[in-house]
């Protein structure tokens, strides 16, 4: 099988070498453009490949059931569909948001909801699609994004095996990227699973697999990394205590600082696998053994 590669941005992301780090900024911005900027000033300060955003139509996304529900937010007691579009950044939040990225030299893209919002995102030639959890069994959304023929990161939580399979029979025509995922926010240890990035790993040869997590900690995206995960997505914030259903799955930059400097490190960590007696040791050994009687 020829050797997988996958371009996004300036970087190739593949079987070998360091490890793709995305900052999922999501929603953690509450609307404001100004956070997303802080946000995105700390990403790059700690080193990320790229950072991610959410791109909804609410008059498509929010379920009838829910539009009319009263909920309480910093701004006021509003329906959540009056929510759900205070948050949604248009297109000039994103031309904004274009134009500080390139000038930070940090690639970005987002998570599309429905198909307006992968026509809105191709405005700005994003490099990639990103297929969220909760739309893995939208045929329609698949196909689209397999039409433009970029490369599509799809993520896995709350599906079947079974359901994955079919999102990756849609998706035919792109370079595939698979992120194991639980969708909890955060994520139970026993419930994160870890050993099915392995599953994947042999279940789609064709692919590279990542790992979103959600769980507390940096802990586990290490150990995903060790399992074989190429890709590694993190929810991102400023501060953990602001208001929002994402901050509390999130890191902040002491922890982001950390993990992605521990993400570059495992290679050399890891190591080839061949047995050796390092120059370090001999001085070691000299001192420590007495006997050589094999």
């Amino acid at each position: 099988m020829a050797k997988k590669e996958i371009r996004i941005g300036n970087k190739v992301i593949s079987e070998v070498g360091d490890v793709f780090f995305i900052g999922e900024i999501g929603i953690n911005h509450n609307g404001s453009i100004e956070i997303a900027k802080k946000i995105i000033d700390m990403a790059v300060l700690c080193g990320v490949d790229a950072v991610k955003f959410q791109k909804r139509t609410p008059e498509i996304c929010v379920p009838p059931k829910v539009r009319d529900r009263i909920i309480e937010t910093p701004w006021g007691d509003m329906t959540y569909f009056e929510y759900k579009k205070r948050i949604e950044f248009g297109e000039e939040e994103y031309r904004e948001i274009d134009e500080y990225c390139k000038r930070k030299g940090v690639v970005w893209f987002a998570s599309a909801w429905d198909i307006p919002s992968v026509e809105f995102l191709e405005k700005f030639n994003v490099p990639c699609h990103k297929i969220p959890s909760a739309k893995l069994t939208d045929r329609e959304l698949l196909e689209k994004v397999n039409s433009i023929g970029k490369p599509v990161i799809l993520s896995t939580g709350m599906s079947t095996e079974e359901e994955i399979e079919k999102a990756v029979k849609v998706l035919n025509k792109v370079e595939l990227i698979i992120m194991h995922c639980n969708s909890s926010y955060p994520a139970k240890p026993e419930e994160l699973n870890l050993r099915y990035i392995q599953t994947l790993k042999k279940k789609f040869p064709q692919a590279i697999i990542g790992y979103s997590g959600h769980e507390l900690g940096i802990s586990a995206s290490l150990v995903a990394t060790t399992l074989g995960a190429r890709v590694i997505e993190r929810h991102i914030t400023i501060d953990r205590a602001m208001w929002g259903t994402d901050q509390g799955a999130s890191i902040e930059f002491s922890g982001l600082r950390r993990l992605v400097r521990d993400l570059k490190a495992l290679p050399i960590w890891l190591g080839d696998g061949v047995k050796r007696v390092y120059e370090s040791e001999f001085k070691v050994k000299e001192k420590l053994r007495d006997k050589e009687t094999l």
